[in-house]
This record gives structure tokens, sequence and C-alpha cells, in this order.
């Protein structure tokens, strides 16, 4: 009888946080199929907001350079973040190890706010600093190499400052993963003669594709959703998509931010939902060639 008690209490509790988390959500679909012009109004269903959605380019622009930032920052953020994973859980202490670890996870405990404001003055520092190749470049009439990449804020800034971010949550996973496998096997194939980094890519990398895969999706979120770096780093002609929508509260919202909404959580539902699969699907393989490589050993 406790136990039912206790299991009933804990399913109204999930409920009701589910509810808390899903409702907006819910609300926001519901609305994006409003004929009305006002967001808290409903005026009868409509898809007239969804082709209105496809008429606005500046809005399809920023759609399309958070989308290209995002994927760019979740590459780069995996690739420097797993060098950075590795490091802090097989390398052990060295001579500078503690102020690298600090170094790698600053980013993840400091306001935004501070982060995007330094790189904004070093940006600033290093546009002043290559004056020398806009100086060359007005002398010979040639267009200047380098400079223009820091000396103007747009995607290539907002992506240094995004890979920043994600690279201090993509090591944490990595170094976490990378503490819990077996390293046994590792050390038998380099018994055997491999190269380590062939064991690296052969071995390792399988091993820790879930913290790979579940790294890249979450810098992928972390640059899309981000506003405050990116207010910091950009420039005239690199609007995204927060700040996109964040300009349009000024002038009132309507179901067309609903509508592009509704698809970007379509979106990435599906892609959650087909990584979960593949990721247990390449679990239970593990699994399977691990439980018969131990019944061949006995």
């Amino acid at each position: 009888m406790s136990n039912g008690k206790m299991s009933l209490g804990a399913r109204t509790y999930l409920g009701i946080g589910f509810f808390f988390l899903y409702a907006p959500i819910v609300s926001l679909i519901v609305f994006s199929f409003n004929q009305s012009r006002l967001v808290t109004v409903w005026g009868g269903f409509s898809l007239q907001w969804y082709g209105e959605l496809f008429k606005d380019d500046a809005l399809k622009s920023a759609v399309g350079l958070s989308f290209k930032i995002a994927l760019m920052s979740s590459i780069a953020a995996v690739v420097f973040g797993t060098i950075a994973g590795l490091v802090l859980a097989r390398f052990g202490r060295f001579k500078g190890s503690s102020l690298f670890a600090g170094l790698i996870t600053a980013p993840m405990v400091m306001p935004e706010v501070i982060v995007g404001l330094s790189m904004l003055l070093l940006f600033v520092a290093l546009s002043s600093t290559m004056n020398c190749g806009i100086d060359v470049a007005e002398m010979t009439g040639m267009q200047s190499l380098g400079c223009g990449a820091f000396g103007e804020r747009g995607m290539f800034t907002i992506w240094i400052g995004h890979t920043t971010l994600c690279i201090a949550y993509v090591a944490i996973l990595i170094q976490s993963r990378l503490r819990e496998i077996d390293k046994s096997l590792e050390e038998a194939a380099m018994d055997l003669g491999c190269h380590p980094f062939k064991v690296f890519f052969v071995i390792t990398i399988p091993v820790i594709a879930p913290a790979l895969i579940s790294g890249m999706l979450l810098s992928f979120t972390l640059s899309l959703d981000d506003y405050v770096l990116t207010a910091f780093l950009s420039g005239p002609g690199s609007t995204t998509l927060p700040q996109w929508i964040f300009s349009s509260i000024k002038l009132g919202l309507t179901p067309k931010v609903n509508a592009l909404a509704t698809i970007v959580v379509v979106i990435v539902t599906i892609f959650v939902v087909l990584s979960n699969r593949m990721m247990l699907t390449a679990q239970k393989k593990r699994d399977k060639a691990m439980q018969a490589a131990a019944a061949g050993g006995h």
C-alpha cells in the first residue's frame, strides 16, 4: 500500500513537471495555426503564417546563418573538446594541468556577458594590431588579407565565440566518458603492436561515440540558442535567429514566429530521436561483441 502511494505520488510529480516543461511548447505549436495576428487570441485554424514565413527574406537569412554557425561550432567544439578531454583524462598530472583545466572550463562557469566583452576587446585589439595589412592594401591597391576577419565582426567572430563556449561542455563530457571506459582494450591493442593513433581512431573513438554525439548535439543547441555572445560579436549583416526574434519583440510578435519555432521543434525532435536510436543500436552491438569476446576467452 505504501509502495503504491509512493508510486502514485511520483507519477503525479512527474506529470506536473512535464506539464510545466512542455505545455508552453504545445501552446506555441497550437497558436502557429492561428488565423489571428495576435499570438494569444485564437481566431480560427489557418496555415497562412507558414506561407508568410517563407516570404520573409530577413528571417530566412537569420535562420540560415544561425544553422550554419551552429553546425560549424558543433563540429569544431567536438574536435577541440575531444583533444582537451583526452588530455584531462589520460595525461594525468603535469605542470600547468590545473591551469589548463581551469582555462578549458572557464567559459562554462563565467557569465556570458564577461566572456562576450572580453572577446570583443580581443578582436578590437587584434584589428588594431593588424592595421599594417590595411596600410599595405591602401598603398598597393590590393585587397587586404587577414585583417577583415577581425576588423569586421560577423559570422567568423560569432563562430569563434560559440566554439569557445561549446568546447568547455564537450571537454567535460569526453573527460567523464574516457575515465569510465576500460583501458585494457587500448593497452592490449598497443601490446600487439598497434600504433597509438590507430588505437585512438579504431578503439577509443567508437567507444566514446555516444559522448561525441551528445557533445555535438549540445553544442549545436547552445550555439543556435545563444544571444549574449552573439550580441557582442555580431555586426551589420550578421543577424542570427535569436537576434531577429528579440528585435521583433519591439514591433510585436506574430504567429509567424510560432510557425518557425514549430518547424525547429519538429526538426530537432526528429534529429534527437534518430540520434538516440543510432546510439542505442551501436551500444547493443558493442555489448554483444564484448559478450561474444568474453565467451570466446572462456
